[in-house]
């Protein structure tokens, strides 16, 4: 497959006031965070665990100053064919693309087809939560119950607390928090029911005309069904779900997770989230506040720290939200990270990889996503 280089043209010179004023700005105001902040996760009765919540903060984003740099209009002359003989050399279903922010050029290979998000999913839920916010139809204070009939599955440290408790009541400033920064599945199924459901969150890609996004039909529903199992409230209680799926023909579970991995329901193209991440550095889809809150939420993500984070040189700067599904025969429905990497001198890139369909070993696919970020880096400027 050849590689593909597209690239849209940026607002004339005449205009580029109107760009920086839809850029995100260091001036612009963090919505304020709870009155109180936990350091460190507290252990509770029965293993309960209270999630610290990181204060919001401004993401330094400086912007590049001086002359364009050659790559401003073009990609760097070599990045493309590294990027290609890294996608060609990896086996497997792997989608990559890069798009410069403060640029004109966008790359991707495979960067058209759908690709199971899994948890990057949970970044257009956040982004629907904060324009409801942006519209006056929610608050970031208001807070939302969530109680035992509301358990989901896999990672969902709030779990631990609802049990503890009966239930627990959390603002959506937090929820977001939690949902992004230790991708808490429950965090964020809790999001989505304040929000409209799914198709609240389809309606948000849509209107933003976000391109080859697809959001899928919540938690609960997407894992039992690339399962094969029709989702019972029970699955939710310790292992019962994984239980259940151990007892289906092995089949019925290749049928389901290769019915899965055609025609992924939560399916996202690289290119296209490449560009969503690029609107959003650039402040085009929520308000400012808005744009300044998501991207300090997102600088402090915990998971995959070993993924496209890791290839990136000391003084760059990383914003990201990682995906992974489910395994079956050592191939994971969905292995991801998407970002936006900042160079020291401001310049920003949006970067996304997506595995569909590996045989490679975790070790392996780490090091896929540590190389595409280091060409990045090793490339800019040129």
């Amino acid at each position: 497959m050849k590689f593909r280089l597209s690239g849209k043209p940026l607002l004339a010179v005449s205009m580029s006031a109107a760009v920086l004023a839809g850029c995100v700005s260091s001036a612009a105001i963090v919505p304020q965070p709870r009155a109180q902040q936990q350091p460190a996760a507290v252990r509770g009765p029965a293993g309960a665990v209270t999630v610290p919540i990181g204060q919001p903060v401004r993401s330094q984003m400086p912007r590049p100053a001086g002359p364009l740099d050659p790559g401003f209009r073009r990609a760097p002359a070599g990045l493309q064919d590294r990027i290609y003989e890294l996608w060609r050399a990896f086996p497997g279903k792997t989608g990559i693309a890069v798009q410069r922010i403060d640029g004109e050029w966008a790359l991707s290979q495979r960067g058209g087809e759908l690709f199971p998000q899994q948890s990057v999913s949970k970044l257009w839920v956040a982004l629907t939560v904060l324009d409801a916010v942006d519209q006056g139809r929610l608050t970031m204070d208001q807070r939302v119950r969530i109680g035992p009939e509301d358990l989901v599955v896999f990672h969902q440290p709030l779990a631990a607390r609802v049990r503890a408790e009966g239930s627990v009541t959390m603002s959506v400033r937090d929820l977001i928090e939690t949902a992004i920064t230790h991708s808490d599945n429950l965090a964020n199924d809790s999001l989505l029911r304040t929000v409209g459901g799914p198709n609240a969150v389809r309606a948000f890609i849509s209107k933003k005309d976000l391109g080859s996004i697809r959001f899928g039909p919540g938690e609960r529903l997407l894992q039992s069904g690339t399962a094969g199992l029709t989702w019972q409230q029970s699955y939710s209680v310790g292992r019962n779900f994984e239980s259940a799926r151990a007892l289906l023909p092995a089949a019925a579970r290749q049928t389901a997770m290769n019915n899965y991995l055609a025609n992924p329901v939560d399916g996202a193209a690289p290119a296209a989230i490449a560009s969503a991440l690029t609107r959003l550095a650039r402040g085009t889809l929520l308000s400012p506040e808005s744009t300044e809150y998501l991207q300090g939420v997102m600088s402090r993500t915990k998971s995959g720290p070993r993924r496209l984070k890791a290839g990136l040189p000391p003084g760059w700067q990383f914003m990201h939200k990682t995906g992974t599904g489910q395994n079956l025969g050592g191939m994971t429905a969905g292995y991801n990270d998407i970002g936006i990497a900042t160079a020291p001198d401001g310049t920003r890139y949006a970067i996304v990889v997506m595995m569909g369909s590996t045989t490679s070993g975790i070790p392996a696919r780490m090091a896929l996503m540590q190389s595409v970020s280091s060409a990045v880096a090793e490339y800019h400027g040129r």
